[in-house]
């Protein structure tokens, strides 16, 4: 019975001790926590998806409260709206940013870009694109497995059964980013949403020359330059046979659209153009009428024309 209790008390002593020792070590080696990382936190949407650059949101609070201004810092799902929560929790002013959305830059359809292979592997387009080109012969469009559908967390792309391509609703799109890392061909790009939800964007990825890359897609780029001479904005740049519109020089004014020869450059929420005014026929010239030849000899002096009388002979 005494050695039970011995052993007890000895048990005690040591949890005893060790607790004594592991509370000294904790208070000496421990890390003093901003307070208001947890009150960032709680403002922010909590998605976790990485589209600020950070690893989730508290990494995004985090770096805030450790910053000394805002600059460079944004939450894309939440936006500007939660930003500004945030800088009134550190008492800082966050910088204004343009919303932007994520914008697929390819319009091969199934009509103009015909299939020339059938693909019976696993349904992913960083698989396909690591074996070959694609089932068609751009090699720069759209695999249409739909990777950036799987990675969008918010339900803002669908495929369309139609076209063959991905869609991205602008009402559901938070501009995180997921879409534009998973597409391994590069093709879709977050882009400012504009004005009144209005773009302007070449819709084509393809580098090649003119004739292979009509050939492989009748909607494609073939770097003719046609669009870049006639931007008064100079927002138009063409390289490797592809033109590019840099969005921060755009002003919409449609123009490249107009001159596109195949129709690769894209709009969208723009009212429509007015249709041209019928031209209207000219009235007839209603002649005037003219006065008769005796009028017409009648002297100036407004005294009437009267035939002198003849002479009568004698008999």
């Amino acid at each position: 019975m005494n050695l039970i209790l011995i052993s007890l008390i000895a048990l005690g002593v040591t949890g005893l001790l060790a607790a004594v020792i592991l509370y000294f070590f904790a208070q000496k080696f421990k890390v003093e926590e901003d307070p208001r990382i947890d009150l960032v936190q709680e403002v922010l949407p909590g998605a976790n998806c990485g589209g600020c650059g950070f690893a989730g949101c508290r990494a995004l609070a985090e770096a805030c409260c450790k910053a000394s201004t805002l600059d460079g810092l944004l939450c894309p799902v939440g936006g500007q709206q939660t930003m500004k929560q945030v800088g009134d929790i550190l008492g800082m002013t966050p910088a204004a940013t343009d919303p932007m959305v994520a914008v697929v830059r390819c319009n091969g359809t199934c009509e103009a870009r015909p299939r020339t292979s059938q693909y019976d592997g696993t349904r992913s387009c960083k698989i396909m694109n690591s074996l070959y080109v694609g089932e068609t012969g751009c090699a720069f469009g759209c695999l249409g497995c739909g990777d950036c559908v799987a990675a969008c967390q918010f339900g803002a792309i669908t495929m369309n059964p139609v076209t063959g391509l991905p869609e991205v609703d602008d009402e559901k799109c938070t501009s995180c980013g997921a879409c534009v890392k998973a597409c391994p061909r590069h093709i879709i790009e977050l882009r400012k949403k504009g004005p009144k939800n209005r773009r302007v964007w070449v819709d084509c990825v393809n580098k090649d020359k003119g004739a292979p890359a009509r050939k492989a897609c009748l909607n494609a780029c073939i770097g003719c330059g046609k669009c870049q001479k006639e931007c008064p904005f100079e927002a138009i740049t063409v390289e490797n046979n592809l033109a590019y519109i840099d969005y921060t020089k755009c002003r919409l004014c449609r123009k490249c659209v107009a001159v596109c020869p195949t129709g690769a450059i894209h709009e969208i929420n723009f009212p429509p153009k007015p249709a041209p005014k019928p031209e209207t026929a000219q009235p007839a010239a209603v002649a005037q009428p003219q006065p008769a030849p005796e009028a017409q000899a009648a002297p100036k002096t407004g005294q009437p024309n009267v035939e002198p009388a003849k002479e009568e002979t004698k008999q």
